[in-house]
């Protein structure tokens, strides 16, 4: 089922270093480095675009089919809503 995730602004803090997004849970303190690919997908979720809105963006800039990517890109924002970051708008 394709859905629109969210972050949950007041569940982490981020820094831009260089090519690479420092997140920090507050929750615990435990951090999460976000570069190429990842940092990409983090960069796009704005409550506004689908997961497969999100796909079909990345599978333009990796030159690949948005069905290819499409897999990739739920199961990394699964991870962003395990950890805490994000939800379902």
């Amino acid at each position: 089922m394709d859905q629109t995730p969210r972050k949950i602004a007041d569940s982490f803090v981020e820094t831009e270093i260089d090519d690479e997004v420092v997140v920090l849970r507050l929750a615990d303190g435990d951090i999460f480095s976000l570069v190429g690919t990842s940092l990409e997908v983090w960069k796009s979720i704005d409550g506004q675009k689908s997961t497969a809105d999100i796909a079909a963006e990345l599978s333009k800039l990796h030159d690949a089919t948005a069905d290819t990517v499409a897999d990739d890109v739920a199961g990394f924002i699964a991870e962003l809503k395990d950890a805490g970051f994000v939800d379902w708008a």
